[in-house]
């Protein structure tokens, strides 16, 4: 079984490092402005600027049986071509709900799913028409291109907006009401082509400076009836849109319930912590989803946790432990670039948590 990976980062090789214990084979295609240091030696790596036709590109690409993607930001027009060679999945109709804020939270209402109170706005007008709509102050973000905080500006008075740049205000953008919310979470799924459906536990995330820094799992004050939700939500969403493949799904946790803040068609930094769980990972099953095979397991037997390395230079001498897990990328260190992670696990939540709070208090100090 051969596969074909749009994207030549850290998610990339981790779905190839999943895979060759399983048989496959991978090749890799981006632009050649993309840092390829993450997959090289792990699959053939095809730049789209050597082939001017979709038949060259498959060709070269080895003739995959399945094409999948590592972030929402493609081009599913190449991707729509593509599919006359073989499957893509995740399909891109919902790789381009996913990737606009607007047409994203519509589905999901649609869908009878709760989001955050948000107007789509294009000008300055609809900006303010959208805030003096709501009962508290906003989150302004562009509907295409933001991630871990980017793109994004909270907005709490008139003033406020007046302030923005011209060249924010013209975009596609979201104005969405600020949630009151104890905790985040996020819940990560896979859903083969039969239509069967695997849920990994509700996990509990807590951010640095807008990127994400740890991840437990599962979420320790989350009650069994907020679980089960979940695992309903995402269920509904994935069997709406016939996905196949790994869906995450954050979400913030209030008084009333799941409030659902966005989707990634993809597998998701915060399910990392599934590769040492003694479960199938998110990685392996997006690549058993999308290949047509049963599911496995995502019930893992201890709590586990992760902690991001964002722009630090970790060593195995400085990060192995007994249960911990060190995972790089191969990456130059870049200030808050994401250099890997290290995987935890603990017999219980509170031993998880007192384990995750040490560790990062080891790696960034009081940078925190």
């Amino acid at each position: 079984m051969r596969i074909a990976i749009k994207g030549t980062g850290q998610l990339a090789r981790m779905m190839a490092l999943a895979g060759w214990p399983l048989g496959y084979s991978f090749a890799f295609f981006g632009s050649k402005q993309e840092n390829t240091s993450c997959i090289e030696g792990l699959g053939d790596i095809i730049f789209l600027e050597d082939h001017a036709d979709i038949d060259s590109l498959y060709e070269a690409l080895g003739k995959p049986d399945v094409i999948t993607v590592e972030k929402e930001e493609v081009d599913t027009a190449l991707l729509r071509k593509l599919q006359q060679h073989c499957p893509i999945y995740p399909d891109p109709d919902a790789i381009d709900i996913c990737r606009h804020c607007g047409k994203e939270k519509n589905w999901i209402n649609e869908q009878g799913i709760p989001t955050a109170n948000y107007h789509v706005t294009a000008n300055r007008d609809d900006i303010i028409a959208a805030l003096n709509s709501f009962s508290s102050s906003a989150i302004l973000k562009t509907c295409s291109g933001g991630y871990d905080g980017y793109n994004q500006w909270r907005l709490k008075t008139e003033q406020d907006i007046q302030d923005l740049d011209d060249s924010v205000c013209v975009q596609d953008c979201v104005m969405e009401e600020m949630v009151n919310f104890s905790t985040e979470v996020s819940v990560i799924a896979a859903r083969n082509s039969k239509g069967e459906v695997a849920v990994y536990p509700v996990t509990e995330n807590y951010h640095r400076r807008g990127t994400l820094l740890i991840s437990e799992a599962p979420a320790p004050d989350l009650s069994e009836e907020l679980e089960a939700e979940a695992q309903r939500m995402i269920a509904t969403l994935l069997n709406a849109s016939n996905y196949v493949g790994v869906l995450a799904m954050e979400c913030f946790v209030t008084e009333n319930g799941l409030v659902v803040n966005e989707l990634a068609p993809r597998v998701h930094n915060s399910g990392h912590w599934t590769m040492n769980a003694g479960i199938a990972s998110q990685f392996e099953n997006h690549l058993r989803a999308i290949t047509g095979m049963p599911l496995g397991n995502t019930k893992p037997a201890k709590a586990g946790g992760m902690v991001n390395l964002l722009g630090v230079d970790v060593t195995a001498k400085d990060a192995l432990g007994k249960d911990a897990y060190l995972h790089l990328y191969n990456k130059s260190v870049k200030p808050n670039r994401k250099m890997g992670h290290i995987n935890l696990q603990a017999d219980d939540s509170e031993s998880l948590k007192a384990q995750l709070d040490a560790l990062a208090k080891q790696v960034y100090g009081d940078d925190i």
